[in-house]
């Protein structure tokens, strides 16, 4: 993203676009990943429905954080650059 405020050229949508697909596959990846660590275990052993029910609720809990972190982190890293210090310059020479 070359210009600030400026519209932005076909590879920088492509590569957008590329890692929002990125921060959705991994974040849906580690969100089943804890789900199943947490509510796993209510499906391999035979527990009461109460404990079951605590299981899966806290699994989904954790999961949708875990999805909803995963995203943002990813994302905040492929944020615009930063705009020039001194408003008008964008040649660092000036």
């Amino acid at each position: 993203m070359t210009e600030y405020g400026g519209r932005r050229n076909q590879a920088e949508r492509d590569a957008i676009t590329v890692e929002i697909g990125y921060a959705l596959c991994s974040a849906a990846f580690a969100a089943a990943v804890v789900f199943g660590t947490v509510a796993g275990p209510a499906f391999v052993f035979d527990v009461s429905a109460a404990v079951r029910s605590v299981l899966l609720g806290s699994g989904a809990t954790v999961a949708a954080v875990v999805f909803f972190a995963r995203v943002v982190s990813v994302l905040m890293r492929f944020r615009r650059p930063d705009q020039p210090s001194q408003p008008g310059r964008t040649n660092p020479d000036s």
